[in-house]
This record gives structure tokens, C-alpha cells and sequence, in this order.
């Protein structure tokens, strides 16, 4: 019998070189692209963005198939799936020769692309044959075939001065094929798989070897490995092409440069792994993503000229990183880089010893789609903004996350091991003097909440709940008014003198949708963390940032585009606040009030979007804020504009919403959670069918509020649309606000049920009158459109609770009635914030939808089809799923008793 304990130390190097050498071997024609990419580029004069999904086309296929490929290694063994797989990739290699349009280079370019599949199966291969106190410096040594990406650099350009790019894939495919045989010839099936054999015993299912990817704590994991390897990918095929431009360099010089920075990243894993043998891959961790921020904010700061006014006249200096500054950068980023590889590697087969290849595999997949996705980001970017330094500018926000998600990730393991001590601590160190425990804490924190009580209900349980929830209505109202506010900026930027195309027009106009909805996914966790009260403050008081930055930039024909780039993000902070206002007022309300209350939180706050549309029209036609607010804007018709009030005029208001939510709000003790414990609702499969009907009718509402206007004014340019683009949401906002008590007495299943019916019907009349050239029908369709959406807004929502208490006690029946309570209200506020997050990203899609079906059918019928089509599936949906006979909501909203359906189902 073989096994890890008994197999020699011969053994063992040999299955540690031959995978070494052949991972080696696989990387260098993986990232084949980063060096005849340039001249394909060239060949066929291709843009960046055209360039960018050239060079990561391979990173997607070797991506997607590492799990596949992890899984079959465990199962038959690294010596057959390995040789296997390297053929194949040598056959792709050489077949690229033969393209000869861009559609068949990215056709070719998939199959080189399975050269990259070939880290998981080395990583389930090796990790056989040593033990768990030896595992990260073996896989170290091997990751460190990443330099192969180092050896195309080097080598490859030499070969292309002298035989073309050809000429490349040709050597590269015929070394990947030889290196094939010899890894089959003389490599040995692992132990595992020779213990198995003799034994008899069957190899694990996919349904075992996958059963780990539920936990969280692989895709944090992942996440870790998009940076470390992912980037390292990315900058790998991207550097060559950034050294080019921006140094003006040749091929060669760009590629012995580009080479260092793989070859930093590469080399040093063997070390990182040895490190996270003496010190623990955690530690590593930190010193990864640490140095990486300081890196990569240094890298990121584009060549800039400055103009000080000093005491004796103008003071001129300007910044820039000159190529070897640059270079040793770049070699040290590498370094730390190479580090984080071995380390996250090091987690994997610790935590699941006997599903590595299908951790390992998902881990090195996300890492990998990190090669595909960021250069494909970068050239975005780069044709977006102008500025070559925006891929690092990339790479250090996404650094920031994963340190941030790691660190709070080991903060809720300390606490849950450690909790009652760390509760005795004050929040501050330089309060620790004054800190009594049970005297000095905050008055506003609820320790005892019980809504569901009727006597506490009626005694204090109903003035405190409404105080915060009138206190939370308008911060809403204000959060949705400057989430909203940029589309009318965007809209008159080009008359008051910003030269913008209209592409970036369109970015600008998109973005604050795509950063709202994104944002929402982490607000919706941080009222169990930090609470209701604090983050609503903090919340609120962020609005500021894009009110004030915009009251300046217009002020400004000459203010880059970039910064108007960053507003438009910025103002996503007022679209993600609709979720933490959300889980945070659910938690005040008993289920029998809590629709409503949830109606008029969100109601009465989407009225900030007509509120918006209707006083800023108001407020840019006159100086409001006298000398102090600037000078107007001249119009080319000799009229003048104060486009600065559009984000002045939110200012006074928000500071004030700010000091009531801190003066007035309360925190609920039990509605404390880390993230990990909310992270349980991304297992419940009734938050993601709730993600599908939030998109139908929440989605529906932003994104026809964003695109109204512009498809009438497309539709029937004789109508003067201003006049009538704050209806609809004024609609949609009110219906909210004033039918959530329609879901709490019939039942919100019922009423999503027939809300969708009638969208179906509304979207046919928009249709019929579009073709009819009916204003009147149009009009009319989309003002039951919003009313629908704004019923169903609420209806959805009033359907969380009921669902959640019906499925957490079937899923945690040893939950006393106490926490059973508390989960129900924890997960019923995480999945309540979460679908808010997913339904915003509407009010992206359907103006897209409209543009993409204007310009491929010359009409907006084609969208409004295929929104209809979604309707019929979120009808189908809520049929099957909650109201029909048998559905989890029958019961309930069919001949049970208001108090009945309140309760949770045992």
C-alpha cells in the first residue's frame, strides 16, 4: 500500500518537479497572448476594449474549467487528466495559427485557453502526496510555475523578431505537446488514488465533492484569489501593451519589463509558502493586501501638474513615475503578490483536506475569471476615462474590499468566540477610564423589544417604532432625490458648456444605477452590524458628498471627466441607503404592520424621485443661495442657468435629516449579526425566487422612471415630456406609500399574483398604442404601470415575513421561540435589503434595453416584448411558488384569521 505517510521522498520530488515543470509549461503558453496579442492588435486594428477581450479570452476558459477539472483529477487521478489536458491545449495552440478574423482568433483563443485548467489539477495532484504541515511549501514550489508567464516575456518576443507570432505558437504548442508525453511516461498515479483502486472503494460523487461550496468562507477565499492571481494575470497580458503606450518602449523592452513583475509574482510563491507554513496564511494575508493598498495607490496616481497659488505668485510642479520607479514597483507588488497566492492555497486543503479539487477548483476558477474580466475592465476603463492609471485605480478598490471582508470576517470569529469580554469594552480605548459596564452604555440602544407582544405593542412599543420610522421616511426621500438628481445634471451638462460625447453621457446617466444597486448588497448587512441608528446617520450624512461635489463641478466647464465620474458613483450611496432603511424599520414593526410600515418607509421615499424631477427644474432657474452659491451658467440662447443648485438645494435638508436620525433613532439590541450569521440567506432558495419578482416590480419602477422621459420624448417628440416626466413616480411612489395595508389584509402573495397580471395587460396597451401612435394609450399604460409597480413594490415585501416565518422553523426546529423569533426578523431584513439590491439594478437594464432594441429594430417594442415575457415569468413564479394550492402562502392568505396568519407556521 502507498500512502502520504509511506510514499518516499523520490516519490514525492518526482511528482513535485514533473507538475512544477508542467504547470511551467501550460502558464507560458496560457498568457501566449500578453506578447502576440500586440501584434495581432496591430494585424487587424483593433481598439482596446477589442484587445483586452482578445488576451483574456484564454483566462475564461481556463477559469471555467478548472472546477471541472479539479473534480475529474480527484476522481481519476492527475496523471491521466493532466496529460490529457496538455494536448489538448497544444492542439489549440497550433490550430491558432489558422485564424485569420478576429471572431476566429477568440474562437482559437478559448481553446488555448485550457492551458490555464492545469494549476487545479497540480494543486489535487501534489497536495496527495505531503502532509498538512508540508502542503503550503510544496504547492508554493509549485504555484511558482507561474513563471512560466515570465519565460513567454523573455523569450517570446526574440522568437517573434524572427519568426513572426506564428512562429511562437508553433514552438509553444510543440513544447506543451512533448512535455505531455513526459509527464504521462514517468509521472505516478498519487496515493489516494493507488489506495483506492486496491481497496475497492468508490471515488467520491460530484455531489460530495461540491457539497463544501455552500459555505461562505470558500468564495471569501475566492474573492482573495481574483486579487492575488487574478490581477496577476490581468497585469500580466496587460502590461506589454500599458509599457508601450505610456513609456514608449519597444516589444522587447516592454516584454524583459512586464517579465519582472511575473517573474516577482511567480518565483516567490515557493517562499509565501513556506512562510505560511512558520507563520500562518492568515498573517501573510494581512502583509499581502497591506503592502498591495500602499502599492497600488502609488500606482495608481496618473501624472498630474499642480498650480499652487503661493504668497509671490504662482507655485508649478508636477508628479509622475518615471519606467524603472515604475518597474521596481511593479517587481514589489509582484513580490507580496506571490506571497498571497501560497497563502490562500494554504487555507484550502486544511479547512477541506478531502474536497480540494473542488474548493481548490472554485477558488482557482473566480481567481482565474480575475484574468479574464480585469483587462477587459481595464480597456473599458481606459476608452471610459483616458487615464492609463485606472487599472490600478481598479485593483486598489478591490484590494480594499477583500482587506476589509477578511478583517471583519476574523473580527466575528473573535467575537463569537470572545464575545461576552470584548461587549464589557468601550468603543473607544481613550474612553476605557470612564467605561462603567451597565452605567456607560448608550441610551438609545433597545434591550427589550418585543413587538409581537400586544400589551408592550400598545404601551411602548408603537411611539418608539414611529418616531424612527418618520424619522427614517425622510432621509429616504432625500437619499432617492439625490440618487435621481444626476439624471436631470446629466441632461443640460451639454448646454451649459461640457463638451462630453454621448457615450459618455450615457456612462454617466448609467453609473449612479450600477453603484446604487452594487452598494445595496453591503448596506443591506450593515444595520445588524453597526445598527439602525449609527448607520443610518453615517448613512445620510454620505448624501453630502455628491450634493456638495456636484454643486461645484458644473460650476466648471474644465472639470475632468473623471471627477464627474466619481459623482456619478458617488450618488449611488442615495440608491443603496434604500436597503439599510429598509431591514432597519422591519425590525421595529410586529408582522401584522410590518407591510405597511415598509410601505410608507419605501413610498413615501421613492417620492424623493418626483420631488427631485419636480424642484429642480424649479431651483436651477434662479440664484436661491444668492452670492454664496456661485455665479450662473450661461446658455447658448442667452439665458442663464444655476445648475449648482441641483445639488446645493439638498444640503441644508440633509444635515438636518442627519441630526434627527442621531437625536431622535434607536438601536435594537437583538438585531445584532455578524455577516457571517446573515450570510445564511443566500441558502434559502425563497431569496432568490423574491430577487426574480423584486426585479419585476421594483426594477420595473426605477428603471421606467429613468427611461420614461427619454422614450416619450423618442416615441412622440411633439410632446413636451418635462411636463409630465414626475407622474409617474409620483404614482408609483404613492401607490406604495398607500396600499401596503391591501398585502397586510389579503395577503401579499395574492396581490403580487394579480399586480403582474395586470402589468402584462398594462406593458400590451403601451405596445398597441406605441404601434397606434396613441399618446393617450401610452400615457396612460405607463401610469398603470408605475401604480402596478408601486402595489407591487409593496406586496413583495409584505410576502418576506410571511415566507421566512413559515420556512425558518422548518429549517431550524430546535430553535427555541426567542431566537427563533430573532432569526425569522434577522433573515426577513437580510433578504428584505438583498432583493432591494438586485431589483435596482433595473433602472440600468431598461434604459439599455430600449437603446439596444431602438438601435437593432428601430422601435422600443422589442424591449416592452421582452419585458412582458419577464412578467409572465414572475406570474408563473408567484403561482407556483406561494398562491396556488399547496404554495407556501396558501394557507395563509386563504381562510386563516389576521391573527393566525401572523403567527409562524410550526
Amino acid at each position: 500500500m502507498q500512502s502520504v505517510a509511506t510514499a518516499s521522498r523520490a516519490d514525492q520530488n518526482r511528482a513535485l518537479g514533473l507538475s512544477t515543470v508542467a504547470f511551467t509549461a501550460c502558464f507560458a503558453v496560457w498568457t501566449i497572448f500578453s506578447i502576440i496579442g500586440v501584434a495581432i492588435k496591430d494585424e487587424l486594428g483593433l481598439n482596446d476594449t477589442q484587445f483586452g477581450l482578445l488576451v483574456a479570452t484564454p483566462i475564461l476558459t481556463g477559469s471555467l474549467t478548472r472546477i471541472f477539472l479539479g473534480v475529474w483529477t480527484e476522481k481519476y487521478g492527475g496523471r491521466l487528466v493532466f496529460s490529457a489536458q496538455m494536448l489538448l491545449a497544444a492542439l489549440a495552440t497550433w490550430a491558432l495559427t489558422l485564424a485569420d478574423t478576429y471572431p476566429m482568433y477568440l474562437l482559437a483563443a478559448l481553446g488555448v485557453g485550457l492551458a490555464g485548467g492545469s494549476f487545479i489539477i497540480g494543486v489535487a495532484y501534489v497536495s496527495r502526496w505531503y502532509d498538512a504541515g508540508h502542503q503550503g511549501t510544496a504547492l508554493g514550489i509549485f504555484g511558482a510555475g507561474n513563471v512560466g508567464a515570465a519565460i513567454t516575456k523573455f523569450v517570446a518576443p526574440f522568437v517573434m523578431v524572427a519568426y513572426g507570432w506564428q512562429g511562437v505558437a508553433n514552438v509553444w504548442a510543440a513544447g506543451l505537446a512533448i512535455m505531455a508525453v513526459v509527464f504521462f511516461l514517468f509521472a505516478k498515479d498519487d496515493p489516494q488514488l493507488v489506495e483506492r483502486r486496491r481497496t475497492g472503494v468508490r471515488a467520491p460523487s460530484f455531489a460530495e465533492q461540491f457539497a463544501p461550496l455552500k459555505n461562505l468562507q470558500v468564495w471569501r477565499f475566492s474573492l482573495y484569489y481574483f486579487f492575488v492571481f487574478g490581477a496577476f494575470v490581468a497585469l500580466a497580458l496587460w502590461l506589454p501593451h500599458y509599457l508601450i503606450d505610456v513609456y514608449g518602449v519597444d516589444v522587447k523592452t516592454a516584454g524583459m519589463a512586464a517579465a519582472s513583475f511575473s517573474l516577482s509574482a511567480s518565483l516567490f510563491r515557493a517562499y509565501g509558502g513556506h512562510l505560511s507554513d512558520k507563520f500562518g496564511a492568515r498573517a501573510v494575508m494581512y502583509w499581502t493586501f497591506g503592502f498591495s493598498l500602499v502599492f497600488l495607490f502609488m500606482l495608481s496616481y496618473p501624472p498630474t501638474d499642480y498650480v499652487i497659488q503661493g504668497k509671490d505668485g504662482a507655485i508649478a510642479f508636477s508628479t509622475s513615475m518615471g519606467l524603472w520607479p515604475f518597474v521596481i514597483l511593479l517587481f514589489a507588488l509582484g513580490f507580496f503578490m506571490s506571497l498571497g497566492k501560497a497563502a490562500v492555497f494554504k487555507h484550502i486543503p486544511v479547512y477541506y483536506p478531502n474536497h480540494v479539487g473542488a474548493v481548490g477548483g472554485l477558488v482557482g476558477m473566480i481567481g482565474g475569471l480575475g484574468g479574464f474580466v480585469l483587462p477587459i475592465a481595464f480597456g473599458a476603463l481606459l476608452d471610459l476615462t483616458g487615464i492609463y492609471t485606472s487599472c490600478f485605480a481598479l485593483l486598489f478598490v478591490l484590494v480594499g474590499i477583500a482587506l476589509s471582508w477578511m478583517h471583519l470576517s476574523i473580527r466575528a470569529m473573535e467575537r463569537k468566540a470572545r464575545g461576552a469580554e470584548l461587549d464589557q469594552l468601550p468603543a473607544l480605548p481613550e474612553m476605557e477610564e470612564i467605561h462603567v459596564p451597565g452605567r456607560t452604555e448608550m441610551p438609545r440602544v433597545l434591550e427589550d423589544w418585543h413587538p409581537e407582544d400586544p400589551v408592550f405593542w400598545a404601551e411602548t412599543g408603537r411611539r418608539i417604532a414611529r418616531r424612527n420610522l418618520w424619522i427614517s421616511i425622510p432621509a429616504l426621500l432625500l437619499a432617492f432625490s439625490v440618487w435621481m438628481v444626476w439624471s436631470m445634471v446629466v441632461a443640460r451638462l451639454p448646454a451649459i458648456g461640457f463638451a462630453f460625447t454621448s457615450e459618455q453621457l450615457f456612462w454617466l446617466a448609467a453609473l449612479p444605477a450600477l453603484s446604487g444597486a452594487t452598494l445595496r448588497i453591503f448596506y443591506g448587512f450593515m444595520v445588524p452590524i453597526f445598527g439602525g441608528r449609527l448607520w443610518t446617520t453615517l448613512s445620510t450624512a454620505s448624501l453630502l458628498l455628491p450634493a456638495i461635489g456636484i454643486g461645484y463641478a458644473v460650476q466648471n466647464p474644465e472639470t475632468p471627466y473623471i471627477i464627474f465620474l466619481s459623482l456619478a458613483l458617488l450618488c449611488g450611496l442615495g440608491g443603496a441607503n434604500f436597503a439599510s432603511s429598509m431591514a432597519n424599520i422591519g425590525y421595529f414593526f410586529p408582522k401584522a404592520e410590518k407591510g405597511n410600515a415598509l410601505a410608507l418607509n419605501a413610498g413615501l421615499g421613492n417620492l424623493g424621485v418626483s420631488v427631485m424631477q419636480f424642484l429642480v427644474p424649479i431651483v436651477i432657474t434662479a440664484g436661491v443661495f444668492g452670492a454664496m452659491g456661485g455665479a450662473p451658467q450661461e446658455l447658448s440662447d442667452g439665458g442663464q442657468l444655476w445648475m449648482q443648485n441641483a445639488g446645493f438645494v439638498w444640503v441644508p435638508f440633509i444635515i438636518a435629516a442627519t441630526v434627527a436620525a442621531w437625536v431622535g433613532m434607536n438601536d435594537i439590541a437583538d438585531a445584532k449579526a455578524s455577516f457571517a450569521q446573515q450570510a445564511v440567506i443566500f441558502g434559502r432558495t425563497h431569496n432568490w425566487l423574491m430577487c426574480v419578482l423584486y426585479i419585476g416590480t421594483f426594477g420595473s419602477f426605477i428603471g421606467y422612471s429613468a427611461g420614461f422621459p427619454l422614450l416619450t420624448k423618442i416615441a412622440f417628440p411633439e410632446v413636451n415630456a418635462l411636463q409630465y416626466v414626475f407622474l409617474g413616480p409620483l404614482v408609483g411612489a404613492l401607490s406604495r406609500a398607500g396600499t401596503g395595508w391591501v398585502s397586510d389584509r389579503w395577503g401579499g402573495g395574492r396581490v403580487t399574483f394579480w399586480v403582474f397580471a395586470g402589468m402584462i395587460l398594462a406593458v400590451f396597451g403601451v405596445i398597441t398604442a406605441l404601434q397606434a401612435g396613441s399618446f393617450i394609450g401610452f400615457f396612460a399604460g405607463f401610469m398603470a404601470l408605475f401604480a402596478l409597480t408601486g402595489v407591487g413594490n409593496a406586496s413583495t415585501f409584505q410576502m418576506i415575513p410571511a415566507i421566512m416565518g413559515r420556512e425558518v422553523p422548518r429549517l431550524m426546529p430546535n430553535l427555541g421561540p426567542v431566537e427563533r423569533a430573532r432569526q425569522i426578523a434577522m433573515e426577513s431584513g437580510g433578504i428584505v435589503a438583498f432583493t432591494s439590491a438586485i431589483g435596482a439594478y433595473g433602472g440600468f437594464f431598461i434604459p439599455k434595453a430600449y437603446g439596444t432594441s431602438i438601435a437593432m429594430t428601430g422601435s422600443p417594442v422589442g424591449a416592452l416584448w421582452l419585458f412582458l415575457g419577464f412578467y409572465v415569468l414572475c406570474l408563473a413564479i408567484t403561482w407556483a411558488a406561494y398562491t396556488r394550492r399547496g404554495g407556501l402562502l396558501h394557507d395563509i392568505e386563504h381562510g386563516r384569521s389576521a391573527t393566525a396568519a401572523a403567527q409562524p407556521a410550526e
